[in-house]
């Protein structure tokens, strides 16, 4: 019994050797085979779609006003005061320039006497006439005395008119001596100094309305029958380069540059609570319909080669087993985060959007998540 139990020990022990190895070898394949998954890799794809094909144009535009003017006097003068610096806001009516205008305040003073001593007269005439109407009725004075002094009171009546005249006239060329600011605005530009003889028409002060500010973009001619005033087209600022503001085409103006090819449209923005001055330079993207349909998927899929080839990664067998073959592309327009395939793919076809770096062809993916080509 001893020799049996020794012989039988032997034989458990090899057994339970070879169970052993055999969980062991399991496992090992079993790890093998979640490594080998673990290497398969993930991608994130998306189908490619029909849609309408939007042509983007890139602007580079100003930020104008729509009223500037460079002001003048009306008449000549010595400049006796300026009482604008550069930067001021005004208000319509507020005194901007004031010409030496003593000769002319004398002037009208005289004429203001002179209308006062014909007021006296006509005042004189009428009273005697008044006397003549009295006289008539008792047959105290004849009819060609009392028509006389009728006569004389029309003739002061009508002095006195011209006087006024006069004086008005006399006035409204003094009020020339003082410019004023024609509307509500900030002084841009000042071209005079006290004490120097400046002439009408001369520019004196440059005044810029910053309530009625517009955006001026030259488009290429090209574009000129697409746009209306319902075109889409976005503004950023080179001031705020991170915020985007819609913007709205206010007027296409017809007449082109000939010599750079071009046309201006003016574009009004919604400001909010942006500081805006005319003389800052603004970007802007025109997205102009182009009355195709095409087939367009993500940019992020594209794979662009030192040598100008243009690919994706197609994913085959989607429902299956995936796996990618790479395709060369022929690009349209780029838009909105899309582009237009002009020929190597069809509507429906299943491309990788992220973990497109390293695929190789043919290789099994793992598909994370599905994207929309568009909106």
């Amino acid at each position: 019994m001893l020799f049996s139990a020794r012989y039988r020990e032997p034989v458990a022990l090899s057994t339970y050797w070879q169970y052993g190895f055999l969980v062991l070898l399991v496992l090992i394949l079993n790890e093998t085979t979640l490594a080998a998954s673990d290497k398969t890799p993930l991608v994130v794809v998306s189908e490619a779609q029909t849609q309408s094909i939007i042509k983007q144009v890139p602007l580079t535009g100003t930020i104008t006003s729509a009223r500037v003017a460079r002001l003048s006097a009306e008449v000549s003068g010595q400049v006796e005061k300026v009482r604008v610096e550069v930067g001021d806001r005004v208000r319509t009516g507020d005194e901007l320039l004031q010409l030496d205008s003593e000769i002319e305040a004398l002037t009208l003073r005289s004429s203001q006497a002179e209308t006062e001593r014909t007021r006296a007269e006509l005042a004189d005439s009428r009273r005697r006439y008044a006397d003549a109407e009295r006289l008539l009725k008792q047959n105290n004075i004849s009819a060609n005395e009392f028509r006389l002094l009728q006569a004389e009171v029309e003739i002061d009546a009508a002095a006195l008119q011209r006087q006024l005249a006069e004086e008005r006239r006399y006035k409204a060329r003094l009020e020339r001596y003082t410019l004023r600011a024609p509307f509500d605005g900030v002084i841009s530009e000042r071209s005079t100094e006290m004490g120097e003889w400046i002439e009408p028409g001369r520019p004196v002060l440059t005044l810029v309305s910053i309530d009625e500010l517009r955006i001026e973009f030259r488009v290429p001619q090209d574009f000129y029958m697409r746009i209306n005033d319902q075109s889409d087209i976005t503004v950023t600022l080179d001031a705020l380069p991170e915020r985007e503001f819609q913007g709205i085409i206010d007027a296409v103006v017809p007449v082109s540059d000939p010599s750079a090819r071009t046309f201006l449209i003016h574009v009004l923005l919604d400001k909010g609570d942006i500081r805006m001055t005319p003389g800052m330079s603004v970007h802007g993207l025109l997205r102009l319909n182009t009355d195709r349909r095409g087939v367009v998927i993500s940019r992020d899929a594209l794979l662009r080669y030192p040598d100008g080839r243009v690919t994706v990664w197609v994913i085959q067998n989607v429902d299956s087993t995936p796996a990618v073959i790479e395709k060369p592309v022929s690009l349209g327009h780029s838009f909105n985060g899309l582009v237009s395939i002009e020929e190597g793919l069809q509507a429906g076809d299943v491309v990788v959007v992220q973990g497109n770096e390293s695929l190789q062809e043919g290789q099994q993916v793992r598909i994370q998540a599905r994207e929309k080509a568009g909106p």
